[in-house]
């Protein structure tokens, strides 16, 4: 049977990485990412997501969005064309699949996430 997955009583091990030196626009930010949750089909993904300071251009796959809701820190997207939005704790979005523009960290953040792609 199914059980809940509650975030505060799991601590996963951590995923380190940074983003693509193709995509770096400043910096190189150390990425951290705690997944909660994935789907038995592996098309939906939960967790948690930290990052230091930095920007790096991004590019959705068709068919891939993500939810998030900032928990500590402060962010700014941009998209292609020219749409900025920023972010701070308790503030929350959707990028949705084939966006395409920037991501950047202006304070260290922690947010929560669901990713879900479809094929």
């Amino acid at each position: 049977m199914p059980e809940l997955t509650v975030f505060s009583a799991t601590t996963p091990p951590p995923v380190h990485d940074h983003p693509r030196p193709d995509r770096l626009v400043k910096g190189n930010p150390l990425r951290t990412t705690w997944e909660h949750f994935l789907s038995a089909n592996g098309d939906l993904s939960a967790g948690i997501w930290a990052c230091e300071p930095g920007a790096w251009d991004i590019a959705f796959a068709p068919g891939k969005d993500e939810f998030f809701c900032v928990i500590e820190g402060r962010i700014r997207i941009i998209s292609a064309s020219g749409q900025a939005a920023e972010f701070g704790p308790g503030d929350a979005c959707i990028i949705p699949a084939g966006f395409t523009g920037s991501f950047e960290v202006l304070e260290a953040v922690r947010k929560h996430y669901v990713l879900v792609e479809r094929g």
